[in-house]
């Protein structure tokens, strides 16, 4: 089984620099923190709509920083849904083909700030069900200063979409996401709610209910989401077992990796089962994007 990190991103050389100093991580930086933590191949996902970070990536300088180590990138396509001239009527299908076609498995990150009942965002998610892409999609709690699909309390936007849409296969991220594994106020909405989780989250609800929903582990949310009470997390990956992916979104060179050592812990010490454990680090993300185990 090969560990598969279902979210990073790959730039293909330096350019501006944000106020710390930093930007997105190269193609030899990320192999290098690969080979550290035991990873085989990760996602990359380009960014291509301008709320995200401090720079706009085409979907073709992504693909060309996967090419430079074959076999350790597997390619996304990102689409925002207000190109092709911002209309509700945009038909995304042959753009999605054609980066089908160039080897894309989905599309992703979809952070565009619009409301997930746009009709925009109605017309991407369209195009991506009938293509066959999954979409691995940042969630947000506002619209201005700041990125990813709006949802009021409790998702009910992605909920809509789980429903209208039932064969696309959506992949859940983001503080405003993983926030909701349990109940959840406002002020901690979007953020890192800390202690012990409480029924009746719209997380593991949805989860139950639709089975075209996955988590996506990475980042500073999805690991909250499961250590911040770690025994009801681990019952959480045991349960969800066949729709959790590992991943870190590696946003910088500095990044953090906390995830991996939850998660080999948790194999190793029985927390979770031997099976959920390879699922989750790999078998999942080969089925979900009809990859090689």
């Amino acid at each position: 089984m090969k560990v598969t990190d279902i979210h990073t991103h790959v730039i293909l050389r330096r350019g501006f620099l944000d106020s710390k100093g930093e930007t997105a991580a190269t193609a030899a930086e990320l192999v290098q923190i690969q080979d550290r933590c035991g990873i085989d191949r990760m996602v990359a996902l380009p960014l291509a709509s301008p709320e995200a970070l401090h720079f706009q990536q085409s979907n073709e300088e992504a693909f060309e920083a996967c090419d430079q180590f074959p076999g350790r990138f597997i390619k996304f396509c990102s689409v925002d849904p207000r190109i092709e001239y911002n209309s509700p009527e945009t038909d995304f299908t042959p753009i999605l083909e054609y980066y089908k076609r160039c080897g894309a498995r989905g599309l992703g990150e979809l952070v565009a700030n619009l409301w997930w009942d746009d009709p925009r965002v109605q017309q991407l998610l369209s195009a991506c069900e009938r293509v066959g892409f999954p979409v691995i999609f940042h969630v947000g709690v506002r619209e201005f200063r700041t990125y990813g699909l709006i949802s009021e309390p409790g998702l009910g936007g992605l909920e809509r979409a789980l429903k209208k849409f039932p064969k696309l296969q959506l992949v859940g991220h983001s503080q405003a996401f993983w926030s909701e594994v349990g109940p959840v106020n406002e002020d901690e909405r979007g953020g890192y709610p800390p202690g012990k989780v409480l029924p009746g989250g719209a997380v593991p609800r949805l989860l139950r209910e639709y089975p075209n929903l996955w988590g996506d582990l990475s980042a500073g949310s999805g690991f909250n989401a499961v250590s911040r009470d770690p025994e009801w997390g681990c019952r959480f990956l045991e349960e969800f077992q066949d729709r959790l992916c590992f991943g870190l979104d590696i946003c910088r060179p500095s990044g953090k990796t906390p995830l991996v050592d939850f998660m080999r812990d948790a194999g190793a010490t029985g927390k979770i089962s031997r099976a959920a454990h390879d699922k989750i680090m790999g078998g999942n993300a080969a089925r979900l994007l009809k990859l090689d185990y």
